[in-house]
């Protein structure tokens, strides 16, 4: 069968389940962007940009990035981007979803840390009620 690596996600999920007794769901954040399962074409660009990576560090070069570029996979010197931006109009869509990926991020996290508080404020009653 196909070796398949990864699922830090599922474990971090299960070790927060774990302290909180809260229910977790683990999100791909590339399934989230893209709305569905990795298709072969994003397999086959990851690995690519994998593989350029390692080169890079294989031959010493670093300071660099890998992007893609005329459609193919390249480096650039982040001396060459650093600083440097591209200004998005604010009607462009990637926007409203940046803004819908911050907000539920947030709300979780939010909700996350309250969860910690409640079971840290239990875990000290019941210290204080013991001694």
């Amino acid at each position: 069968g196909e070796v398949r690596l990864g699922g830090i996600g599922t474990y971090l999920g299960d070790e927060i389940y774990k302290l909180t007794d809260a229910e977790t769901r683990v999100t791909v954040l590339g399934h989230v962007q893209r709305g569905a399962q990795p298709t072969h074409r994003d397999r086959l660009i990851a690995s690519a940009f994998g593989v350029k990576a390692v080169d890079l560090i294989a031959n010493e070069k670093y300071n660099r990035v890998v992007v893609w570029q005329d459609r193919s996979v390249k480096d650039v010197s982040l001396d060459d981007i650093a600083g440097k931006s591209q200004t998005l109009s604010k009607k462009d869509p990637l926007i409203e979803v940046t803004r819908a990926l911050t907000l539920s991020l947030s709300i979780f996290l939010i909700s996350l840390i309250l969860r910690f508080f409640e079971m840290f404020e239990s875990s000290e009653q019941t210290f204080s009620s013991v001694h």
